[in-house]
């Protein structure tokens, strides 16, 4: 499987990539998950009445799931490796978090994200919060947030990797 070159996962809406990451999360080790793997595990979710109208009805606005990835099975083709389709930046507030941990450290090596858990787990979105820099809803979901990056990426992961810039 040929990876691709650039960060595709910045074109894909972040619920198709939570859905892609559902897929890949159960998927065996050894199993190639392309997008139309993704495509099939889609189509079996969804009603065959629901599918059909679908395709002749759009009521929103928005892309469907279905059409968005089928517009990109279009531009990448179905082998394309499904996991390059997966958003892997933090939340805004999970990339405050990185970065205040990142430009309160004196060392010399950048923070890992079992640094910036730990720094979670000591209490740093409260000083954030106290601070202005997080909301006081914002720092609710960081721990598990954290969590879930650790269990995809490894806890040594560098932070700085995961930041997001908007």
């Amino acid at each position: 499987m040929i990876r691709n070159p650039i960060d595709v996962s910045t074109r894909v809406s972040s619920n198709l990539s939570a859905l892609i990451e559902t897929r890949l999360n159960t998927a065996d080790p050894e199993e190639y998950v392309t997008l139309a793997v993704i495509r099939d595990y889609l189509t079996d979710m969804l009603s065959a009445a629901f599918t059909e109208t679908e395709h002749i009805h759009h009521f929103d606005i928005n892309d469907s799931l279905l059409d968005e990835l089928d517009a990109l099975i279009e531009e990448f083709g179905e082998t394309a490796l499904a996991s390059d389709f997966v958003q892997n930046s933090a939340s805004e507030p999970m990339s405050r978090v990185i970065d205040a941990v990142i430009n309160s450290r004196d060392q010399d090596t950048p923070p890992t994200l079992e640094a910036v858990r730990e720094a979670i787990a000591m209490g740093l979105p409260a000083r954030l919060v106290g601070d202005g820099v997080l909301d006081e809803d914002e720092d609710d979901a960081l721990l598990a947030e954290i969590d879930a990056l650790i269990n995809r990426h490894g806890g040594d992961a560098l932070a700085e990797e995961f930041l997001r810039y908007e």
